[in-house]
């Protein structure tokens, strides 16, 4: 079985915080805006800063005057996140089929004549695309 690359549920609320940062933030920053949002011990917030490097997901360098503080930096951006957890998703439940999945997710939704719209437009970039 493949190495799972994407952050859990846990680990996103975690990147939530990164993504909505425009710079690198330690475990410290982290947790105290974590309780913000969340009662998410600190203990389980370092478990999951280091389970989010070790998917690659962030990267740190070792703080030049404590050595004891780290330095997290976002590596995988959130597109980059929602586009592998689509693949996994897709591949996952729908065999693969990105058409079935679209269908299914379609198909449960209570749209409105605007979303519509939305999607037409997204699906005429991707066919355009596929142009190209």
């Amino acid at each position: 079985m493949d190495k799972e690359v994407t952050p859990s549920q846990s680990e996103w609320l975690v990147m939530e915080v990164f993504w909505a940062s425009a710079s690198s933030l330690t475990a410290k920053e982290v947790i105290q805006k974590m309780g913000e949002k969340s009662d998410m011990s600190p203990r389980m917030v370092r478990v999951l800063l280091n389970r989010l490097w070790q998917k690659g997901v962030l990267s740190y360098t070792v703080d030049e005057h404590d050595a004891r503080v780290y330095h997290y930096t976002v590596m995988k951006s959130k597109e980059e996140c929602q586009q592998e957890k689509s693949r996994k998703f897709v591949d996952s439940y729908f065999a693969g089929s990105r058409k079935n999945a679209m269908a299914a997710l379609l198909q449960s939704a209570e749209l409105t004549q605007e979303q519509f719209q939305e999607l037409e437009e997204i699906l005429e970039q991707c066919k355009d695309k596929g142009k190209g």
